[in-house]
């Protein structure tokens, strides 16, 4: 004898169940998710930071380079030596210098110091918002108080014995 068809009510109710289940299966994926995403986002910031790389001259000027274009300024401790930085003398855009070579100046209510290039470069920015407020080095010397971004000669000066990494440059100022 031919099957009869499912009844419609019996139809419903499979549905039903595998929607739920579908539902059960997404919800403990995505509890998954959610338990492993610090780890994620731990290691995608490992990842950036290995893809951007810092390093520090022991005159405690710090360059940070993302591709071929270098953000120089000085160190915290620089900064927290000097006391009050009341001025910092910049390069114009366009000016080159080369590795260790003097580019512009700090003065503190204590003294006036030379800043020097970590690597040879071409100037491409100067950071206007220090210029107009040479206060901000003493707040955020290795963040948005940046003194000029460069574009670098070369790249193999990176690996200079001269230019220490964060633990070398942490252990020369302890």
């Amino acid at each position: 004898p031919p099957r009869s068809p499912t009844p419609p009510h019996r139809r419903s109710s499979a549905a039903l169940c595998l929607i739920t289940f579908l539902f059960s299966v997404a919800k403990m994926m995505l509890m998954q998710v959610a338990r492993r995403a610090p780890l994620a986002a731990r290691a995608l910031s490992q990842h950036s930071r290995a893809l951007s790389t810092v390093k520090f001259l022991k005159s405690h000027e710090w360059i940070k380079v993302d591709g071929n274009i270098g953000t120089v300024g000085i160190t915290d401790h620089a900064q927290a030596e000097l006391g009050d930085i009341v001025y910092v003398d910049f390069p114009s855009v366009g000016d080159s210098f080369d590795a260790k070579e003097s580019f512009g100046a700090v003065e503190s209510v204590k003294a006036t110091s030379d800043v020097y290039m970590p690597v040879g470069g071409t100037v491409v920015e100067v950071n206007e918002a220090v210029d107009d407020d040479p206060e901000m080095v003493n707040k955020s010397a290795e963040g948005d108080a940046w003194f000029i971004k460069i574009e670098v000669a070369d790249a193999s000066e990176l690996e200079s014995e001269e230019l220490l990494d964060e633990a070398a440059y942490k252990a020369l100022i302890e």
